[in-house]
């Protein structure tokens, strides 16, 4: 006796949310020649599903037609049902997966525009050259422009795009170069009154100088003399002891004048 297989439990289910599916793209509506295409197929289709007819499936078969027509009747009607869903599902996948309907909406678009600019053009102008007449320079023109065009678009903003920094670096210049001049000024404002002050200090060059050297020598003068007056004290001190060193000092009053002064 087989045995089933375990089933597992519902809480061992996996509960992983499923990926969402990007949205379909919507369908174009069919134009004037697409719906002609899709009617035509029908047309043949219906055209060819009718060589199905009981007539000829029964004269196939006549036995089976004349022993079990009800069998063969219903045999007949599934085949032409079946292969018509078929033919139409196939026919709408491959519609749908080429884009015809958006081609042949292009396509109408395509000759509408043309029509238009015939009629723009009017009767008197001269008629067109055909293609197969043109030289291979515009045919070869005529396949590039699209390419260029969208090139030359490109190239179009680049060139706004440089000519705006250019404009930008332009103003920048400017004033970098009128900071410059300004500062440049004030130098020469600058030099001016050190040249001045130079034109007006001349004349007091020499007298200062003089004065310097006046001031020097009467700075030595008195170190001298301070030099000199600590000398003989010292030397006062150290020959008559405390008492006639005092007594030296107090009658020499030349000796103080000169330490004095």
């Amino acid at each position: 006796m087989a045995t089933e297989p375990p089933q597992q439990p519902a809480s061992q289910t996996s509960t992983e949310p499923t990926p969402r599916q990007p949205p379909a793209a919507k369908p174009a509506t069919p134009g004037p020649r697409a719906k002609r295409f899709t009617d035509l197929y029908a047309q043949a289709l219906d055209h060819t599903l009718g060589k199905l007819a009981w007539d000829n499936l029964s004269a196939c078969y006549p036995t089976i037609a004349e022993r079990a027509e009800p069998v063969l009747r219903q045999v007949q009607a599934q085949m032409v049902s079946k292969l018509g869903d078929k033919c139409a599902r196939e026919f709408d996948s491959i519609v749908a997966s080429r884009g015809v309907v958006a081609k042949l909406n292009e396509l109408e678009a395509l000759i509408g525009d043309a029509a238009l600019r015939k009629r723009r053009a009017g009767r008197s102008s001269e008629d067109p050259t055909p293609p197969h007449l043109l030289p291979p320079q515009r045919i070869l023109a005529a396949h590039l422009h699209p390419a260029l065009s969208a090139h030359r678009s490109q190239l179009n903003a680049r060139l706004q795009t440089t000519q705006s920094q250019n404009a930008l670096l332009h103003d920048e210049v400017l004033r970098q170069r009128a900071e410059v001049e300004e500062l440049v000024a004030r130098l020469e404002t600058a030099a001016g009154d050190v040249r001045g002050a130079n034109a007006a200090l001349a004349g007091l060059v020499e007298q200062l100088a003089a004065e310097a050297r006046d001031g020097k020598a009467a700075v030595e003068a008195v170190e001298g003399a301070e030099a000199a007056a600590a000398t003989a004290a010292a030397a006062a001190r150290a020959g008559g002891g405390g008492g006639g060193g005092g007594d030296v000092a107090r009658g020499s009053p030349g000796l103080a004048e000169s330490e004095r002064g």
